[in-house]
C-alpha cells in the first residue's frame, strides 16, 4: 500500500479543437485562460507540441497507443481502434492502477453527434483498459446524456463541468481506497454545435451568437480545469499527480488566425496550425522547475513518457513505436530531438525533424515542400529546390517509414502475424443495428432529433 502512494496518479486532459494560439500565455486577443495559463507557470509548457493527426478519432489513437494513427487503424475521424492493439490504459491497469474514462471517446466506429456508449458496443472504453467509465461515442455539449458503463444518465450543465466532476468523484474514490489512478478526460469543447452557459459568455457580449458559444466553451473548459487543479490540492495530492493537457488538433478557421496563433492552416490541414495544439505537464514532484521548452514533442510520445515515469516495462508497447520517453526532458533541456516526428493522415505525409518540416500531399509522390521552422513558423516560404538535399533525405525517412506503417496495417506488428479482428467500416450510429431499440428514446433530445428522423427518411 505504501508504494501505491509513491507512485504518481496520471490524469490526462485533452479539448477538442482547441487551437494552438487560443490561451491567454500566447495573448489571444478576446479569450482569457486563467487556469491554463497557472497551469503552465507552474509546470512545463511545450510551444511546439503536435497532435499525431490533424482531427480527432487519430489523435486519440495516438494517445492510447504511442502509435501513428494509420497503424491502428484508425485512417481518419470516425475509425475504430484495432481490438489487437495494446493501450496504456491496459498498461496501468495491468501495472495496479485503477483507470477511468470521462467524456468523449470516438475510436469505437462511430460518426455523428456524441451519443451515449452501449454496453454491448465491443470497442467501448472497458474493452481497452478502462475500469469505470462515463462516455459518450462523439463529441458532446450542455446537458449531456451519457453512459455509465451502458447505463445511460442525464447530466445537468456545461459539458466540461460534468466530466471533470465525475472524474474528480473517481479520483476521491481511489484516493480513499489508497490505490493509485489513470484518468482520462476528453472534453467536447470547444467542438461545433457551440452551445454555452449564460455565465460563460457574459465577457463576449460584443461577438456574433456563435462566437460568444465558443468562446463560452472555452472559459467553461478552462474553468473546470481549474476546479479539478482545486480538488487534486485539496486530496493533497497535487504534488505527485501529473496532469497532462493538450488538444486533438489545430482550431477552427471561422475563428480567425488567432485561433491557431498566426500559424498556417486549420484543422484538417497537415501544415502547423492543423497539427501544433497548447500543451501542459504539470507534476511538482516529478517537474520541481517550471519552464517553457520548444522542444519537439507529440501525443505519441505520452505512452512511453507514462511508463517510463512510472517504470513500467517496455513489453507493454507493440513496435513499431512513433513516440519517445520525454521522461529526460522533465530535468532540463536535453537538445535536439534524435527521432523525427512522423505523420501520416488520409494519403498525406509530414515529418519534423527539429527545425526543419517536410509535407507530401502524397506521401508516395514527388512533390514536397520544406520549411524552417525555426526561421519560418507560418510555412510560408517552400525550401524544397533551395535545400534538396535537406528535402531528398527527410522526404527518404518518412517515405520509408511509410512503408512499415504499410506493413502494420497488413497485421504485422501483431502476435499473430496478421489482423485477426477486423475493423467495422466506419459508420453514423444512427444507422447501426444495436441503437435500433434505443431511437425512439434518443429521438426525444433535440440533439439527436432531427439527425434521427432524417435517417429514417432515408435522407
Amino acid at each position: 500500500m505504501a508504494e501505491d502512494r509513491n507512485r504518481p496518479n496520471i490524469v490526462l486532459v485533452m479539448a477538442d479543437d482547441q487551437g494552438w494560439g487560443q490561451t491567454g500565455y500566447y495573448d489571444h486577443p478576446i479569450l482569457k485562460t486563467s487556469n491554463l495559463d497557472e497551469m503552465a507557470e507552474n509546470g512545463l509548457r511545450f510551444d511546439r507540441f503536435y497532435a499525431g493527426a490533424p482531427n480527432c478519432s487519430p489523435t486519440r489513437s495516438t494517445v492510447m497507443t504511442g502509435r501513428s494513427n494509420d497503424r491502428t487503424g484508425v485512417f481518419d475521424h470516425g475509425y475504430a481502434l484495432r481490438l489487437q492493439e495494446k493501450t496504456v490504459v491496459q498498461a496501468f491497469q495491468q501495472a495496479g492502477y485503477t483507470t477511468g474514462h470521462f467524456g468523449k471517446w470516438h475510436l469505437s466506429g462511430f460518426r455523428g453527434p456524441g451519443a451515449p456508449i452501449l454496453a454491448e458496443d465491443p470497442r467501448h472504453p472497458g474493452h481497452f483498459g478502462f475500469d469505470e467509465w462515463l462516455s459518450v461515442t462523439n463529441f458532446f455539449d450542455r446537458d449531456p446524456l451519457m453512459s455509465r458503463k451502458g447505463v445511460f444518465e442525464e447530466f445537468e450543465g456545461d459539458s466540461s463541468d460534468v466530466a471533470v466532476g465525475e472524474a474528480i468523484q473517481f479520483i476521491q474514490a481511489q484516493e480513499d481506497a489508497g490505490k493509485p489512478s489513470f484518468t482520462v478526460i476528453w472534453y467536447g469543447s470547444p467542438h461545433a454545435p457551440w452551445i454555452a452557459g449564460p455565465e460563460d459568455k457574459q465577457d463576449f457580449g460584443h461577438l456574433s451568437d456563435i462566437e460568444q458559444n465558443h468562446y463560452g466553451e472555452l472559459a467553461a473548459m478552462d474553468r473546470s480545469i481549474g476546479t479539478l487543479r482545486g480538488a487534486l490540492r485539496e486530496m493533497g495530492i497535487a504534488q505527485n499527480t501529473l496532469v497532462w493537457f493538450c488538444s486533438d488538433n489545430g482550431g477552427l478557421k471561422p475563428f480567425g488566425p488567432a485561433t491557431v496563433g498566426g500559424l498556417r492552416g486549420w484543422k484538417g490541414t497537415m501544415f502547423e496550425g492543423g497539427l501544433r495544439v497548447p500543451a501542459i505537464i504539470e507534476w511538482p514532484d516529478g517537474i520541481p522547475n517550471p519552464r517553457i521548452t520548444s522542444y519537439p514533442a507529440a501525443t505519441m510520445d505520452m505512452f512511453p513518457t507514462l511508463i517510463d515515469i512510472c517504470g513500467i516495462d517496455e513489453s507493454v508497447l507493440i513496435h513499431p513505436q512513433d513516440g519517445i520517453s520525454l521522461k529526460p526532458l522533465f530535468g532540463g533541456e536535453i537538445g535536439p530531438r534524435e527521432t523525427p516526428l512522423p505523420f501520416r493522415h488520409t494519403g498525406r505525409g509530414a515529418l519534423i525533424d527539429n527545425d526543419f518540416k517536410i509535407i507530401l500531399e502524397d506521401v508516395y509522390g514527388d512533390e514536397v515542400q520544406l520549411y524552417n521552422l525555426a526561421e519560418d513558423a507560418n510555412e510560408t516560404t517552400n525550401l524544397a529546390e533551395d535545400q534538396p538535399e535537406v528535402a531528398d533525405r527527410m522526404k527518404k525517412i518518412l517515405v520509408e517509414w511509410s512503408r512499415t506503417v504499410d506493413a502494420s496495417n497488413e497485421g504485422r506488428d501483431y502476435s499473430e502475424g496478421k489482423i485477426t479482428i477486423p475493423n467495422p467500416p466506419r459508420r453514423d450510429w444512427i444507422e447501426d443495428t444495436s441503437y435500433a431499440p434505443y431511437l425512439e428514446q434518443l429521438k426525444e433530445r433535440p440533439e439527436y432529433k432531427d439527425r434521427i428522423l432524417q435517417v429514417q427518411q432515408g435522407q
